[in-house]
């Protein structure tokens, strides 16, 4: 699915990341005011930091676009521009898919311009719709492959991730709900892994069937007033289970005994953003990881009935 093609390139580029950020953390500490200045926001523009972030997004988004045509669809079939209905396959595990990279790629696409004192409404403008912009380009390259085709579902799902990072800002100036992701493995990997994932790095972005997508609410942003943890998030989550192809007919064509079916659930999570330190690099790798959920006791409804998980990730 584009889901897939979308997040493997840059995905795998965050993995590292957070491990580099992990491993070289403790030897970052001596140069910790150094980072500090570096990394706190401008108050005004910097026109050296916005010429930066504006130059280094644009060759990184036209290198990944040019480095998809020439590598990754060179592998497929090229035809006249087609659009394809997918709304339906994978319980719409897809479109979560693309919801939360374009709400990902547009709130660090606008938290960049904030750093580089970018007002407001440009940071909404121009960073907030990174994602949105991005993915569209690649679901045109999809119109132009047979594999493939331009999804309308797709182009919808990642307006309206963009939306719900902008909308927040416009209306209450702050995220108060955070789109997040968790995974675990599963045993239909296994059963599919050319679909699904041969290795764990694979079956995080492409085993539909672990992969569930949290709404995280933050509760003191909705009641200032009270003596609620800052920290302190209460999440509503998606998953789907019994999937090996995107459509149930071929799942049934190939005669595979197991029934597809939606997960809800209901879990505590921790705002990593909320948490209060005095150093920009640590606010930094917190802000990165809480695209995270955080693993806490979870209840799962689903069309089996209710199940409780200790600690469900």
């Amino acid at each position: 699915m584009t889901f897939e093609k979308q997040l493997k390139k840059h995905m795998k580029t965050w993995v590292i990341k957070h491990i580099v950020c992990i491993v070289f953390l403790p030897f970052s500490l001596f140069s910790q005011s150094k980072f500090n200045t570096f990394l706190t926001p401008s108050d005004s523009l910097n026109t050296s930091r916005r010429n930066a972030v504006v130059a280094a997004e644009a060759s990184l988004s036209s290198l990944t676009l040019l480095g998809l045509n020439q590598i990754w669809y060179a592998d497929f079939e090229r035809s006249k521009f087609h659009t394809v209905n997918d709304n339906s396959q994978w319980l719409q595990m897809d479109k979560l898919g693309h919801v939360f990279t374009a709400y990902q790629m547009g709130k660090h696409g606008a938290q960049l311009l904030n750093w580089s004192g970018v007002q407001k409404k440009d940071q909404l403008l121009y960073g907030a719709t990174l994602g949105f912009t991005f993915l569209a380009a690649v679901e045109a390259l999809d119109g132009y492959s047979k594999e493939w085709g331009f999804s309308w579902g797709d182009i919808a799902a990642n307006g309206l991730g963009a939306g719900l990072y902008v909308g927040q800002e416009l209306l209450w100036n702050e995220q108060r709900i955070a789109l997040k992701y968790s995974f675990h493995q599963t045993k239909y990997a296994s059963l599919n892994p050319n679909k699904l994932g041969a290795t764990y790095i694979e079956q995080i972005l492409k085993d539909y069937n672990g992969q569930t997508y949290w709404l995280s609410f933050n509760l003191h942003a909705f009641f200032k007033q009270s003596n609620i943890p800052r920290w302190l998030n209460v999440a509503v989550g998606y998953g789907a289970e019994g999937m090996l192809y995107g459509s149930k007919d071929i799942d049934n064509q190939l005669l595979t005994n197991y029934d597809r079916y939606r997960q809800f659930y209901l879990s505590f999570d921790i705002n990593l953003s909320k948490i209060r330190t005095e150093s920009r690099l640590l606010m930094t790798v917190f802000d990165v990881f809480n695209m995270i959920k955080i693993p806490f006791p979870t209840l799962e409804i689903s069309k089996k009935g209710s199940a409780f998980h200790l600690f469900f990730h």
